[in-house]
């Protein structure tokens, strides 16, 4: 039988609130985090905004010394882990180490860290490399570091599925928990790849938004939607065997019921052209949470905001939920955040479960108007509050990975 499993923790680092309280904040405000790009001059780029962390500071969220070994996106990581961990009033000196894991991804890694150490090479020669410069760039530190400041000693991966990343990390650490393989999870996703090359590659790839208007440069689902906006930070959630939470009198902010993960098979960047496989996902996501689509009150779109994206997940949507997918509200959080990319599905996923604590669905700001096929409820224009019993969040990456994780308000 599988254990039924909750979240008892939340913890974000974002380009709207380097902690859950200021970013939700900033989400029921609409605000947006965009604007130009600062890390580098962009005088060559035709894109010059993203969504960028401000005001982050390393050595206020963790010990300095160990924040100089880690890269930008491990920071992240462990400040949002951090922050999940102490919200969810867990004390590691009454928990077995081995039944807490950590299952945190992050889609490239450090892209900065590379670009400095081939500079290094070249100007200076092999010899003057960092000597550690491959743990500070390898994805799975982020997950390893937190591990490490935390003394979760249990199972300890790192998920790279492109966009996706956040969210089968966070479905995985469900399965983990259902099945008896750890009774505490640390789950969730981070990135920071805001630099030359990140953006540079994007670009080469016609992905990202050329506008320069930071209002109208995210807009999922618009008719004028042309790319998405590169932004960074973390998103990481404590997911938790619902009779141990109870033993210890842990708050419960709402039930993780189902999980679907399936593949396009189809194309390299573009999701499936029928929605196909992001329907399986939802579809089986919806399966084992036991909901019927009627049920179901939002959908947190992947929205990227590019062409290919938002019409496919539109069409995907009514594929699973027929008719009741007219009903259904939906939104993009990257219309404020930009793309996070790896850490997009865990920065979403917590606004799933605030949306069922506090019965709020923000609206897709900056979004007008749509074409005739994103024929579907966006939240244009003011944000909706109703009663939210079950949410739904979707994630597509690179490679053809579709993710959907099924959030339930929590009942005995």
């Amino acid at each position: 039988m599988k254990r039924r499993v909750v979240v008892t923790g939340l913890g974000a680092v974002t380009p709207i609130g380097n902690d859950v309280p200021d970013f939700w904040q900033g989400i029921k405000e609409g605000k947006v985090g965009i604007d130009r790009i600062t890390r580098f001059d962009t005088t060559d780029y035709k894109v010059k905004l993203a969504a960028e962390v401000k005001g982050f500071s390393a050595k206020e969220r963790m010990d300095f010394k160990a924040a100089r070994r880690m890269d930008l996106f491990a920071q992240y990581a462990v400040a949002a882990a951090k922050e999940a961990f102490e919200d969810s009033g867990l004390d590691m000196s009454k928990e077995d180490p081995f039944r807490a894991g950590v299952i945190v991804g992050s889609g490239v890694g450090s892209l900065s860290r590379a670009e400095q150490e081939t500079e290094n090479i070249l100007k200076k020669g092999p010899s003057k490399v960092h000597p550690l410069m491959v743990p500070l760039m390898i994805s799975n530190m982020a997950a390893g570091n937190i591990s490490i400041q935390l003394g979760f000693r249990g199972k300890c991966t790192d998920v790279v599925t492109a966009c996706a990343t956040g969210t089968n990390s966070i479905g995985d650490a469900f399965r983990a928990i259902q099945y008896g393989d750890a009774d505490i999870m640390l789950a969730g996703g981070c990135e920071s790849c805001i630099c030359p090359t990140g953006v540079a590659g994007f670009t080469s790839l016609t992905a990202l938004s050329t506008s320069e208007d930071p209002l109208r440069a995210s807009i999922p689902f618009d008719k004028d939607r042309k790319g998405f906006v590169l932004g960074e930070g973390a998103g990481v959630v404590v997911l938790e065997e619902l009779e141990h939470a109870k033993a210890r009198g842990a708050r419960i902010y709402a039930e993780l019921v189902g999980y679907g993960s399936t593949a396009d098979a189809f194309h390299i960047t573009s999701p499936c052209e029928d929605g196909s496989g992001a329907a399986k996902a939802m579809t089986l996501a919806m399966e084992e949470g036991g909901a019927d689509p009627s049920q179901v009150t939002y959908i947190n779109a992947h929205g990227t905001s590019t062409h290919h994206n938002d019409l496919f997940e539109t069409r995907a949507i009514h594929l699973a939920f027929g008719d009741a997918a007219k009903k259904v509200h939906v939104n993009s959080t990257k219309s404020m955040i930009g793309h996070l990319l790896g850490a997009a599905g865990g920065v979403e996923f917590i606004v799933c479960v605030k949306a069922i604590q506090e019965g709020f669905i923000h609206q897709t700001v900056g979004t007008r108007q749509t074409e005739a096929e994103c024929d579907l409820d966006y939240t244009i224009g003011a944000p909706v509050e109703t009663d939210v019993e079950y949410a739904l969040t979707n994630s597509l990456g690179f490679g053809g990975h579709n993710a959907s994780l099924l959030v339930k308000k929590y009942a005995e």
